[in-house]
């Protein structure tokens, strides 16, 4: 057959590569990764401030979030969770929620939801730190 005679050699999978796709699947799995890598740094610098403060008072953890040493490696992890609970959950839904309008709406609220609980720790943890 030749390339002139209007059929192709190319499969069906490689006639349709690109085209209809978001082209952000190599990004969501590289963002996954790098912030597991970072969630695993930041776990392994926290957990002995969370060791420390397990089963002491509610003093004991304010004047431990008192500390800047304490307060950014924790908010840091904070951030670094919620965002791959973003990325994690945004691939769950794209790749098992098919109606359209589920998937988008399903997608909305994981952004909301995973900002909020960003946010709401992240104020209680500056809150803590800067004495409030």
């Amino acid at each position: 057959m030749s390339a002139t005679s209007g059929s192709s050699m190319r499969t069906p999978r490689r006639r349709v590569a690109g085209l209809g796709s978001a082209r952000s699947g190599t990004g969501h799995f590289w963002l996954q990764r790098v912030t597991a890598l970072a969630n695993l740094v930041l776990l392994v610098i926290t957990l002995p401030i969370i060791i420390c403060v397990a089963g002491e008072g509610h003093g004991v953890l304010v004047a431990a979030l008192r500390n800047p040493l304490a307060a950014v490696p924790l908010l840091l992890l904070l951030l670094s969770v919620c965002f791959h609970m973003r990325i994690g959950m945004q691939v769950v839904i794209e790749d098992y929620v098919h109606s359209e309008g589920t998937k988008v709406l399903a997608l909305i609220a994981n952004t909301f939801f995973t900002t909020a609980v960003g946010f709401a720790g992240a104020f209680a943890i500056l809150k803590i730190s800067f004495g409030g």
